[in-house]
């Protein structure tokens, strides 16, 4: 009895659980420490043969040389996706470490190792919402299902043109930037008027000491009207999930 091997599947399967255990190691929700990393690479074994027939018809064989040229660029390709979809995502973290930073938690930041977030109450508790939004929504299957249709526009092997990606990353930085200002907007500006506020009644009655009232009052309102961000974060991952779906399609 003779057993045959496939050595053109094999290499194919290889090369996609290369570039999708380096995804799931850079982009959340799967970068989360608290996630083994056994489990993490037996899930990218799992996700490289459910794409199998999808990346084996337009794989060629390569020899041993161009076989461990395309592993690094597959650890390459999967890092570079990886990190596009955790920058649209750290949206949430910067909006939670804005909050902090003009409600008065800075000061009692702290490092998480298992999310790697150095941050106060608010920066943490954000990014923590977000990943279990993440799970709770189904948005980590359209995460892996946009990872899967990668290899129709990046076939194994063929690497990466950085040009796109680095465009999609430098854009990618100021939309970042411009929706953590938008999520915590609303509060930061009721902080901004409880600050003038203050300014005017020191004015009024510099007897009263208003700003030694300030920060008790400021982590009060910080507390009552952060509830009003938390009802609006799951349509706010939503929107961010379908961001990262983009990004990764838009990478050619």
């Amino acid at each position: 009895m003779s057993l045959g091997i496939d050595q053109r599947w094999i290499e194919a399967v290889v090369l996609a659980g290369v570039r999708i255990v380096a995804f799931l190691f850079i982009a959340p929700p799967f970068s989360y420490n608290a996630i083994p990393a056994q489990i993490k690479a037996m899930l990218g074994v799992a996700l490289a043969l459910a794409v199998s027939p999808l990346v084996t018809s337009k794989y060629v064989p390569l020899d041993t040389a161009g076989f461990l040229g395309a592993v690094i660029l597959e650890v390459l390709v999967g890092a570079v996706l990886g990190f596009m979809v955790m920058l649209v995502f750290s949206a949430v973290q910067a909006a939670g470490n804005l909050i902090d930073l003009f409600g008065g938690f800075q000061l009692a930041q702290a490092f998480d190792p298992q999310s790697l977030v150095n941050g106060a109450q608010f920066t943490r508790s954000f990014q923590m919402t977000a990943l279990a939004l993440l799970f709770a929504s189904g948005g980590h299957q359209l995460i892996i299902g946009g990872l899967a249709r990668s290899f129709t526009a990046l076939p194994l092997g063929a690497g990466i043109d950085l040009t796109t990606p680095v465009q999609t990353l430098t854009t990618g930085v100021t939309q970042m930037f411009l929706a953590s200002v938008q999520i915590a907007g609303p509060l930061l500006i009721v902080l901004f008027l409880a600050d003038a506020g203050l300014g005017l009644l020191t004015r009024v009655a510099p007897a009263l000491n208003a700003f030694a009232l300030g920060f008790p009052l400021k982590i009060g309102i910080t507390v009552v009207l952060s509830s009003v961000v938390f009802v609006a974060l799951p349509a706010i991952v939503s929107s961010l999930t379908g961001s990262a779906v983009q990004a990764l399609l838009g990478v050619k």
